[in-house]
């Protein structure tokens, strides 16, 4: 069972890479086939493999099979969890009084 960091992480994981972050980019103009990418990104076949495991896993990409390819999109529900969890833990907060932790 993995913990909520686990999860945050993964989050991360997927946007730390300018490969991810290029594939992204792709995919903001809609979904596009496995095979369509290899050729954008002028990436082989299993290197593709490897980063879209971890935009999946993220859950900020979902992909879906049709024959023998699959065709990835950016996950609506995926990237707003992405978002709110950048503000969740980037919020300062307001209630803290420094005194009592901070010292």
């Amino acid at each position: 069972m993995s913990s909520i960091y686990e999860d945050r992480a993964k989050v991360f994981k997927s946007l730390a890479d300018e490969k991810r972050l290029r594939i992204l980019e792709l995919l903001k103009s809609g979904e596009k086939c496995a095979c369509v990418l290899t050729d954008l990104l002028d990436m082989p076949q299993s290197s593709l493999s490897y980063h879209m495991k971890i935009l999946t896993e993220s859950g900020i990409v979902e992909g879906r099979t049709e024959g023998k390819w699959t065709h990835y999109r950016i996950s609506p529900f995926g990237a707003k969890i992405a978002v709110e969890l950048l503000k969740q833990i980037t919020s300062v907060d307001e209630e803290c009084d420094c005194e009592s932790c901070c010292n």
